[in-house]
């Protein structure tokens, strides 16, 4: 069981800070996000032996206490066949009291192991659980860090000097507005030069008579 679990611990914690710090810039995010998936598959298969492991230890105990019932029994009745003169009923109950003591003693020395195999279980799968943890906070962190370069990258196209194309397309609109105004002034004054110098010749004639 130990060694089974020694083996996932030892599949997801390996070279952990080395991936991190030494290889983030190589590693997509995706990449990342699949391992932490697959870790947290292998969290829920070490869930699942703890799970079983609590299982056991019940069952041992059940089996330890009926075994130590029937030995005290075949040893009670063992004493009235005794006292009863029953020779072949007493060497039946004590062959089945040693048979069930032997068997008590194995499911407690069992259980007592079961317990500790359990602790030591439990303790490596919350170290476990806290790896990952950890593991899903330094993934928010690269997360982070991704957003704000791919951010910096955006704005370095909008405000970089090969961004700086855009604003001569506002130039030349400027210069061909410019142009169109000019054109549009330039039409507008010869339509109405006709005009306002018949207007001064009229006033010039108008002074020159009242004179």
């Amino acid at each position: 069981m130990t060694n089974i679990f020694t083996r996932i611990k030892d599949s997801i914690a390996a070279d952990l800070h080395h991936m991190m710090d030494q290889k983030e810039q190589k590693i997509p995010i995706a990449a990342l996000n699949q391992y932490l998936r697959q870790s947290e598959q292998e969290k829920e298969k070490v869930r699942k032996l703890v799970e079983r492991q609590y299982r056991l230890k019940g069952e041992f105990s059940k089996e330890y206490l009926k075994a130590k019932d029937f030995a005290d029994k075949r040893l009670k009745q063992a004493n009235i066949a005794e006292k009863a003169s029953e020779e072949e009923m007493y060497n039946f109950a004590m062959k089945e009291h040693e048979e069930y003591q032997g068997r008590a003693e194995r499911m407690k020395n069992s259980r007592e192991e079961a317990i500790t195999q359990l602790e030591i279980l439990e303790q490596k799968y919350e170290e476990m659980k806290h790896k990952l943890k950890d593991m899903h906070l330094r993934r928010m962190e690269l997360m982070g860090r991704e957003n704000i370069a791919h951010a910096n990258h955006q704005i370095n196209l909008v405000v970089s000097e090969e961004a700086d194309r855009p604003y001569a397309r506002f130039a030349e609109m400027e210069q061909y507005i410019e142009g169109l105004e000019y054109k549009v002034n330039s039409s507008y004054y010869r339509s109405t030069f006709d005009r306002k110098i018949a207007q001064l010749e009229k006033e010039m004639q108008e002074n020159a008579s009242a004179k």
